[in-house]
């Protein structure tokens, strides 16, 4: 049995088919995330042709999902987006597959996070959107996503994230979103999205706040949706004596990480590799700080982090993402990489990598340099958004450091290859165990989260962390129900 709760409230049931059929809204099932071409009804996919990628249409609902046309509008649907990243680039042997996240609705897959997290909650009929407030708090994406999914299901919303994020966050934020919170300090300050958490819960106002370091349903969605994307390109890229060496993934929320669970369901041998900034090294080290790998929230350990599957935790300096961030969005950095053997057809999708993306990449290469991996070897991760989000800090960094030159390309060329095989520790028994512990000082004593819970997670694992992956069938039929009972208003 799984720990998301599916009680059922008959009224809220009633009263959201009601608000669902005056709005013309029906609810996409897992199933049609998974696999939309052959899922998503014909009449849904006929006028999805009309609808833009990002506009605030309910339609939208069915765009949740990897396999979404590379079209800004019209697009339909095929296989998983992804880019394959030569080794040679990073002076590796080993080849990276990476998901990319940038053709769903907002740029980024946390609007599939958000949804798993809403859906249970509409069917049960917890949570009444035509009354209540839908709180997101994040980093950045997810509250984005969370703001979208509220505004297509005809629901208010607060949104959220760190004041020190990135100017086209907000400027999209205020034009979707009820209201938008900015609160104090960077990608790491996470304490201060849940003090503000906090205070708006005793302001008696009629709201539910899903948070994504605790909502099961985030890494739920990842286990079942982002999980089959990465086997799906896996099954189609490794052939022969190819084999899924790991699967690399920063901690942020640990959402994600869902999707390293059901890989290594599927290919026992394959490693788990958690990333996060070395200037906030809370799983490597314990420790703490700022810095600027946008969309990774640290300095503790998230609730849905299952820290007993994990394999490896890899630091990675943020300065070396924001340097591969000029190489691959410049034009000179581009002309160098051409001249040095880089074709064009890469080069052409460097700009669908993020700033979280590129981190997630340089951990993939620590983990192959550390592993002595060879061509047969593959490692997979995810591009959360990509460089549509981030324009403005190619102009920061200008701004900051001056006119990007050929030398300073080929300076940032060498970096690429000459990453390091350090801060990378190789986990054991009690290293995992010592990653778990660290929950109970913000889960525990700040956020009055449940010890019995707690300890669940280690000593019960597999009925705590697997009975909750399964709830998926059970929620799509809960969703099929739903849908057949707006039919009936």
């Amino acid at each position: 049995m799984g720990m998301i709760d599916l009680t059922k409230n008959n009224d809220g049931i009633i009263a959201n088919a009601k608000h669902f059929k005056q709005l013309g809204i029906k609810l996409p099932t897992f199933k049609m995330m998974i696999d939309p071409e052959n899922n998503v009804p014909g009449e849904i996919q006929n006028q999805l042709k009309d609808v833009g990628l990002w506009d605030l249409n309910p339609l939208n609902l069915y765009r949740i999902s990897w396999k979404n046309e590379r079209q800004d509008k019209g697009g339909l649907y095929g296989m998983p987006n992804y880019i394959k990243i030569p080794g040679k680039l990073f002076g590796i042997k080993a080849n990276i597959l990476a998901l990319s996240g940038r053709w769903f609705p907002t740029g980024a897959h946390k609007v599939g996070a958000t949804f798993g997290c809403l859906a249970p909650r509409l069917v049960t009929g917890q949570f009444l959107p035509g009354k209540t407030k839908a709180v997101w708090p994040s980093t950045g994406n997810y509250c984005r996503g969370g703001a979208y999914v509220s505004s297509l299901l005809g629901c208010k919303s607060i949104a959220i994230l760190p004041e020190e994020m990135s100017a086209e966050r907000f400027e999209w934020l205020k034009q979707v979103a009820g209201e938008v919170i900015a609160t104090p300090g960077c990608e790491s300050n996470v304490k201060e999205i849940f003090d503000k958490c906090w205070e708006l819960k005793k302001s008696g106002e009629d709201l539910q706040i899903f948070n994504q370091f605790d909502e099961l349903g985030n890494p739920l969605w990842h286990y079942n949706v982002t999980g089959r994307a990465i086997d799906e390109i896996v099954s189609k890229e490794i052939t022969g004596n190819g084999r899924l060496a790991g699967a690399i993934f920063s901690s942020g929320s640990a959402g994600t990480l869902g999707a390293g669970y059901y890989l290594k369901e599927k290919y026992p041998k394959m490693k788990i590799g958690a990333a996060e900034a070395l200037q906030c090294p809370t799983l490597m080290y314990n420790g703490f700080g700022g810095h600027r790998i946008e969309g990774i929230g640290d300095k503790h350990i998230p609730w849905i982090h299952d820290a007993k599957e994990i394999d490896f935790n890899i630091a990675v300096d943020d300065e070396q993402t924001m340097r591969l961030l000029r190489l691959f969005n410049e034009g000179v950095g581009h002309e160098v990489l051409k001249a040095n053997g880089f074709d064009q057809e890469l080069i052409d999708l460097l700009d669908l990598i993020g700033i979280s993306g590129l981190g997630n990449i340089i951990a993939s290469v620590k983990f192959a340099k550390y592993n002595e991996l060879n061509e047969d070897d593959y490692v997979v991760t995810v591009l959360t958004d990509s460089m549509q989000l981030y324009g403005s800090r190619v102009k920061e960094l200008a701004k900051e450091r001056g006119a990007y030159t050929t030398n300073d390309a080929y300076k940032d060329l060498e970096l690429a290859s000459s990453v390091a095989a350090d801060h990378i520790k190789e986990l054991n028994y009690y290293d995992r165990k010592a990653v778990h512990n660290l929950k109970y000082f913000t889960w525990i004593e700040q956020q009055e989260k449940d010890l019995n819970e707690l300890n669940a997670q280690w000593f019960d694992h597999t009925n705590y962390w697997k009975g909750t992956f399964n709830e998926m069938g059970h929620i799509d039929e809960m969703i099929n129900e739903f849908n057949e009972l707006v039919d009936k208003q």
